[in-house]
């Protein structure tokens, strides 16, 4: 009996803590991320001389250091992002990316990211949704997809859909299928609902979604 109930507090116990640690994982990424990117400024404002001697040793301290930074780049993020709505600011975004069209390699890495971000703010069209099921791994199991376009096969006419399909807890690593457009099953789900549901691992998701394609619209006979 003690060692029935050792399990099950060690498993009830091993339960909360796997979100909470999962939790903290993402945050620390996001936030060293953040302080990385902002910390040069920080150092840079540091260094300069005329600084009391408590100030100086606050710019200094890492906490300060940390903390500032993520609020200068999330600033910054945040300028950029309102610059890129007015005409001064897509002329300025336009002229930096015709610098980048000029480097090899850059410009291929940025061209795809910006490609791939565009088309997942816009439907994919032929009728379908951009969060889709697909067969996968095996025709007897589905798994959710992003379809990024749709393709046409040159030899048939077929028409064939791009899908990635991110992995669990990380959406940022998966697999890119190519499957017959008539294979393909389309939800009502949003991005935001798709990309809650396979970061939890399923635990967050709307009650219903389309599951099993449409069945297709029989032909009525034409009259004589």
């Amino acid at each position: 009996m003690l060692q029935m109930n050792t399990r099950r507090y060690i498993l009830a116990g091993l339960l909360t803590i796997i979100p909470l640690w999962v939790t903290w994982l993402v945050l620390r990424f996001l936030f060293n991320l953040l302080a990385e990117a902002g910390a040069p400024a920080i150092q840079w404002l540091a260094a300069k001389e005329g600084w009391p001697g408590q100030i100086k040793a606050i710019l200094e301290s890492t906490v300060f250091t940390n903390i500032f930074a993520i609020i200068l780049v999330v600033a910054v993020l945040y300028i950029i992002g309102r610059l890129t709505t007015v005409v001064v600011g897509r002329r300025i975004l336009a002229f930096f990316e015709a610098i980048l069209d000029k480097i090899p390699i850059v410009n291929s890495v940025y061209g795809a990211v910006k490609k791939l971000v565009t088309v997942l703010q816009e439907q994919p069209g032929s009728g379908l949704r951009r969060v889709v099921l697909i067969d996968f791994p095996s025709p007897e199991m589905k798994t959710v997809g992003l379809v990024t376009r749709v393709l046409t096969d040159s030899s048939s006419g077929r028409e064939l859909a791009a899908v990635y399909v991110p992995t669990t807890p990380n959406p940022t690593s998966g697999y890119l299928e190519i499957v017959p457009l008539d294979q393909v099953t389309s939800t009502d789900w949003t991005l935001d609902e798709a990309m809650a549901f396979i970061m939890s691992g399923g635990a967050v998701a709307p009650d219903n979604m389309h599951y099993d394609q449409p069945a297709p619209q029989s032909q009525e006979p034409e009259g004589p």
